[in-house]
């Protein structure tokens, strides 16, 4: 799969369905026959995965030492709420009211495309994490990316 790019604002209606935006659905050819999976994010989001993606992570997720606690408790976690989506036929899905409760989204939202990956905000809470932007992103890309030894801009 190639990675996903782009940002949509979009709305929820009045039951809780989302309409796929034309430029994402684009980027995921195979979504109507595949399906979807979404779960809560790290932070107060909600992620979606094809399901061939969260298949390959569960199957990483398999591999580590149940016997571990801390394994236990991050896969419980992880996986918490995870629920198969599928398109209707006006290209909606419909997302589970628990998880909208957990990520505080109520109407509007923020689809934001990572890589393998669409993060879903409330979108109040998206900008407001944004805003906090890092006064100096040039200082922040050296320490994540520095390592890399790429000796031209990014």
């Amino acid at each position: 799969m190639s990675h996903l790019i782009g940002e949509f604002d979009c709305k929820l209606d009045a039951k809780g369905r989302l309409m796929v935006p034309s430029g994402l659905k684009k980027q995921l050819p195979a979504v109507d026959a595949e399906g979807l999976v979404i779960h809560r994010g790290f932070e107060k989001h909600l992620t979606i995965y094809t399901k061939a993606e969260w298949d390959r992570i569960t199957t990483e997720l398999a591999q580590l030492n149940a016997y571990e606690k801390k394994t236990r408790e991050f896969i419980r976690y992880f996986t918490r709420g995870a629920t198969e989506l599928t398109l209707d036929a006006s290209g909606r899905v419909l997302l589970p009211k628990p998880l909208l409760a957990y990520a505080g989204i109520q109407t509007e939202v923020v689809l934001a495309c990572q890589f393998d990956k669409i993060e879903v905000w409330d979108k109040a809470t998206y900008d407001a994490a944004l805003d906090d932007e890092p006064e100096n992103f040039a200082n922040l890309a050296e320490e994540v990316m520095g390592s890399l030894g790429r000796n031209k801009d990014v």
